[in-house]
């Protein structure tokens, strides 16, 4: 649905968020003066206020996000006739093709953002002790909550296997402790139990890491979301419009990759062309910002 006004729910920082690789994805993107401009994950505008600065096509772009503090710091967006739609980005996709809308340019900025992560609340860290939530949207049913005491021993594993990409013995036992200590109430107290089961000694990484990050990925179905996005794209771009896809996780990158691939091997059925043959490394090119390490983009043009 089309947001308009929000009420507020927590206080909104105008520092959250600095953008991943923002000079690779102006440049790659290449926004241009009355172009139009669609960011299926907008967050806190990072990426979209310097898009819009060069476009100043407010009145035919849009800004999704399944956040409603998102939504609330990008009010300021709507005032000047931009679109937002407090939404996950696949819905949004399916709702913009549905309408027949067309952009010149989509960027896709995946996976958690820092505010997110930065409010001890939302559960999805183990570095604040809270409920088990991991909602990006709060509006959902599901939460962490339901998967950890809820979900069978071999779902807990599949998960854990799966989106942590843990071995899977070990995976195994985090799965066996997370069922026999039930209930668990808390973040820390799963993060305890997770470094109880992994036995091994680690270094820089807590061994509960994997784990969060996999709860976080089935809550959020982020993976499925994804896969039924990368289709849709081509049907949303306009005649030589271009569109970005930012990854943190290798599973991400995968699909995107995976689907860029397909694109380039169609031939004369292609709808894509790929800009950039290897991806944009955030360590390499955006060395400053300690998020963008994992990072990579990718860009394609369509024909």
């Amino acid at each position: 649905m089309s947001i308009k006004e929000h009420p507020p729910q927590d206080i909104v920082r105008d520092d959250l968020h600095v953008p991943v690789l923002l000079d690779e994805t102006l440049r790659l993107l290449d926004p241009k003066l009355g172009e139009t401009y669609l960011d299926l994950t907008a967050g806190y505008a990072g990426h979209s206020s310097r898009v819009l600065e060069k476009t100043d096509n407010y009145d035919n772009s849009v800004l999704v996000d399944r956040d409603e503090n998102a939504i609330l710091h990008l009010q300021s967006f709507s005032r000047k006739g931009v679109t937002l739609l407090h939404t996950d980005f696949l819905s949004a996709a399916k709702q913009l093709v549905e309408q027949g809308r067309k952009f010149d340019m989509i960027l896709v900025d995946l996976g958690v953002s820092s505010p997110q992560l930065d409010e001890g609340q939302r559960g999805f860290s183990f570095r604040y002790d809270s409920a088990l939530d991991m909602r990006m949207d709060r509006r959902q049913e599901l939460t962490a909550d339901i998967l950890v005491n809820k979900a069978g021993e071999a779902e807990l594993y599949r998960i854990i296997r799966e989106y942590g990409e843990e071995p899977p013995a070990i995976s195994r036992r985090i799965a066996q402790a997370i069922v026999r200590q039930r209930p668990i109430a808390s973040t820390g107290q799963l993060a305890d139990i997770i470094k109880q089961a992994y036995r091994s000694g680690y270094r820089k990484t807590h061994p509960a890491t994997r784990t969060f990050q996999a709860l976080r990925m089935a809550v959020n179905d982020e993976l499925g979301q994804i896969e039924n996005l990368m289709p849709l794209l081509p049907r949303l771009l306009n005649k030589a419009g271009r569109v970005g896809v930012i990854s943190f996780h290798s599973l991400e990158d995968r699909i995107v990759k995976r689907y860029f691939q397909e694109q380039a091997r169609s031939g004369f059925e292609a709808e894509l062309d790929i800009v950039n043959k290897k991806p944009i490394d955030g360590a390499t090119y955006d060395v400053h910002n300690p998020r963008s390490r994992s990072a990579k983009l990718r860009v394609a043009v369509k024909k």
